[in-house]
């Protein structure tokens, strides 16, 4: 039996840590993986590359991908679907495993209606892929955006300033949520909740009162401020090949108009690519790892069009159906904790 096997998207610390569990379990089983160069590129132009135990040793701690990755979309191609599935019958690939996110859950829930025998693994820092408690990467990013926070405080209150913290989450606020919370900002702000400044403002105020010298704010890239009718705000108005704009600069925004008002500067720090770069957190290796083996398991069972899920200590397989379409929002029980401390 021979798997392919891809990453599309963002990468996000532990899909190398995948991949080595896809080939070493399913070499246990005489599952033969083959890998996809650039995301759905690969199957699209043939781009191929045999995973054997040699090519995954020793990447459990890297970053990255060592399949590279992409942006492209095959319904966007011409006979892009018709090209993917080629190109698995010119490599005998009999199923096909896809990490990444919701856009690439989506393609290839979309394949499986043509007939490709797919399974999903999910795959985005920003946590917000619906029916799974955690997505690859979350973890990873959590711990990186919460040092920022620890060092950007020393300097703050060093310098007696208010530092704003941009990170991702385009449409949820998990990293912003739980950033914020672990890395003791004072303000917290996130995609579910229009911002409005002058309650920024006032947060801020209200610290001084209390002889604190200094603030954090820590913001979502898709956090909308009151008065702009919902709209996000954007750094590149060119959408990408499956119809996203780059977010960004949310964070200076809001600096633009508190400096209007502070007696004491503020500044801005945009995490970026930072956060989901680097070696991954020990919960994402184990979750990898399960996440990858599962994988094996669905293909060896025959059960297809469906995803890797984390259900409290059990990993499950869900429709990739019912986890496409709609965002995963930091739910509202767990919205308190933005002004816990306020």
């Amino acid at each position: 039996m021979r798997v392919g096997v891809l990453t599309g998207g963002g990468d996000s610390p532990g899909i190398n840590a995948t991949l080595r569990s896809i080939v070493r379990y399913g070499a246990k089983h005489d599952v033969e993986v083959v890998g996809f160069l650039e995301g759905w590129r690969g199957p699209i132009e043939n781009l191929v590359q045999p995973l054997t135990m040699a090519d995954v040793s020793g990447i459990l701690h890297i970053g990255g991908t060592i399949l590279g990755s992409s942006r492209t979309n095959p319904f966007n191609e011409p006979g892009g679907p018709e090209k993917v599935i080629e190109t698995m019958r010119v490599n005998a690939i009999d199923s096909l495993i896809a990490i990444g996110g919701d856009d690439t859950m989506g393609v290839a829930h979309r394949l499986a209606e043509h007939g490709v025998k797919v399974i999903g693994i999910p795959q985005t820092i920003d946590n917000d892929i619906a029916c799974t408690d955690y997505s690859l990467g979350f973890f990873s990013a959590l711990e990186a955006i919460t040092d920022a926070l620890d060092r950007l405080h020393t300097t703050a209150a060093s310098h007696h300033r208010v530092l704003i913290l941009e990170v991702m989450g385009r449409d949820a606020g998990w990293l912003s949520l739980m950033g914020g919370v672990a890395g003791g900002a004072d303000v917290i702000l996130l995609p579910e909740e229009q911002f409005n400044i002058d309650s920024i403002f006032r947060q801020i105020k209200r610290r001084e009162l209390l002889k604190k010298r200094f603030s954090i704010v820590i913001v979502a890239e898709g956090a909308t401020p009151e008065g702009l009718g919902g709209h996000q705000v954007v750094d590149e108005a060119e959408q990408d090949a499956f119809g996203h704009m780059r977010l960004g600069g949310v964070g200076q925004y809001i600096a633009n108009q508190l400096s209007e008002r502070m007696h004491i500067p503020v500044r801005v720090t945009n995490l970026a690519y930072l956060q989901r770069g680097g070696c991954p957190a020990p919960f994402d290796r184990i979750l990898a790892t399960r996440f990858g083996a599962a994988a094996i398991e669905f293909v060896l069972a025959g059960t297809f069009d469906v995803m890797t899920a984390l259900h409290g200590m059990k990993i499950e397989s869900v429709r990739l159906g019912d986890a496409l379409g709609k965002p995963r929002p930091v739910p509202e029980g767990l919205l308190y904790l933005v002004d816990l401390f306020e």
